[in-house]
């Protein structure tokens, strides 16, 4: 683990990737499979797609399903996290007296609670959301309880908790949530759990067969190292009825008022295909060789790294010593504790920003003389100048920056951050942009987001 890791993947001379969790790193060798495989494709187009490809992603599905306890039947891949969100949620069949409710909280995924706005717009309002505020520093018991009450209340104001999403890591902050307490409660209460675990596998231990979530889709391109873009979505079979259709439907569907014949491979020795197999096998042509890669990854980071735990120690370890670093180099603190107890790979730090005269409604002048945020201006210098990038984001009226621990970071890389953390914001005075100049005030949090 640590420099000598970098080989392994394709990283620029003198790039220090500090944001593993936005769209995560494959090594060279993994790509090379699916490359190779791609190049294959090309040889034979047809006979690829139509039967050797099937066969390949049904590896893949038996791989995954061994990697998370669960059977084969109930995984299927998808290019990325926000795609099943909306399967989910725009095949579910929303009852017509407006009383469903979609529960989740204030940090659900960006691109996802747009997808919950659009959703309760397109029902024209059968079916509303229900937003949970949390104040950090909010341990896990909070986070439970403040759960509880969100279905209490709304059942005593008439409605009905329908579904409810959450993260295993929400992404800003990126913080664990208690994900193994909020499935518990919506299997007691009779929720639906639909778990955004996008930071999920290859980071933290997903037991999919204890948990039994009701839907649960992760990244698998983020920290779990396939070419992007690879998503697991696990369905079990009790809830495989609600998923008609993909997104965008396709070949797979079978429509109940329509004779129509898929033109892809519908009986395979190999594999008996359930309906919900098939209707995610092919949804209109894309390039989804990451999907085939599973079981190439599940080898490498067992041979290459030395398995699960090992990248889980390693990684947990440097977050804590690397995050605890920064945060004195810039004289602050992080956001939550960084202890054994909730394992993460990603940390928080807050940037030393006066509140008042810098906070998040503040602009800065760019070199072109434009106005942009004071966290656009941060990222765009680290990029043209340091060779970096470290999502900076507003949160609860002050700024912070999420770094991520990887297997080819030390606690260098940390220091280095912290440093060069402390420059750029030690250099935003000199670009601020006065109150005058600002003309209309930015609200904090309602114009910016960052990748996840």
């Amino acid at each position: 683990m640590g420099h000598e890791m970098r080989s392994k993947f394709s990283f620029a001379p003198g790039y220090r990737n500090l944001n593993h969790g936005s769209f995560g790193a494959s090594p060279t060798a993994i790509r090379d499979r699916a490359n190779k495989l791609r190049d294959e494709c090309e040889t034979n187009p047809c006979p690829f797609i139509k039967y050797q490809f099937p066969r390949l992603l049904n590896d893949s599905r038996n791989a995954m399903g061994e990697f998370l306890g669960v059977p084969k039947s109930t995984i299927v891949f998808v290019p990325n996290a926000t795609t099943a969100v909306n399967t989910v949620l725009r095949n579910l069949v929303w009852n017509i007296d407006g009383k469903d409710e979609i529960v989740h909280f204030d940090v659900i995924y960006g691109a996802c609670g747009k997808t919950v706005s659009y959703v309760c717009e397109a029902s024209r309002d059968i079916v509303r959301a229900r937003e949970i505020r949390l104040k950090y520093p909010a341990d896990s018991s909070l986070i439970v309880n403040a759960f509880r009450t969100a279905i209490e209340s709304s059942r005593s104001e008439g409605f009905r908790p329908r579904i409810a999403i959450f993260d295993t890591i929400s992404s800003n902050p990126a913080l664990r949530f208690p994900f193994e307490e909020l499935t518990a409660v919506c299997h007691a209460e009779g929720v639906l759990s639909l778990i955004d675990a996008a930071h999920g596998i290859g980071q933290i231990p997903l037991h999919l067969a204890s948990l039994d979530p009701d839907f649960l889709v992760s990244n698998c391109h983020k920290w779990f190292y396939t070419p992007r873009g690879c998503a697991v979505f696990y369905v079990p079979e009790r809830n495989q009825a609600m998923m008609r259709s993909t997104l965008p439907t396709s070949h797979g569907f079978i429509p109940r008022s329509s004779g129509r014949v898929s033109p892809m491979n519908t009986t395979d020795a190999l594999d008996a295909k359930t309906e919900f197999g098939s209707n995610f096998e092919f949804v209109g042509t894309t390039d989804n060789f990451a999907f085939l890669t599973i079981a190439d990854v599940i080898r490498w980071r067992k041979d290459v790294c030395g398995g699960e735990q090992a990248i889980q120690e390693y990684c947990g370890h440097l977050c804590r010593q690397g995050g605890r670093r920064v945060a004195e180099i810039l004289g602050t603190t992080t956001l939550g504790k960084l202890d054994k107890a909730g394992p993460c790979c990603m940390v928080n730090i807050l940037l030393p920003l006066d509140r008042a005269t810098e906070g998040c409604g503040s602009l800065v002048k760019g070199n072109d003389g434009s106005s942009m945020t004071v966290g656009e201006w941060m990222q765009q210098t680290m990029i043209s100048q340091y060779q970096t990038f470290m999502p900076v984001f507003p949160h609860q009226g002050a700024w912070w920056v999420r770094l991520s621990a990887q297997i080819y970071i030390e606690e260098s890389d940390f220091e280095w951050a912290g440093w060069t953390l402390k420059k750029l914001c030690e250099e935003i005075c000199m670009h601020m942009v006065s109150e005058s100049e600002r003309g209309s005030e930015v609200k904090n949090d309602e114009w910016y987001q960052v990748p996840r």
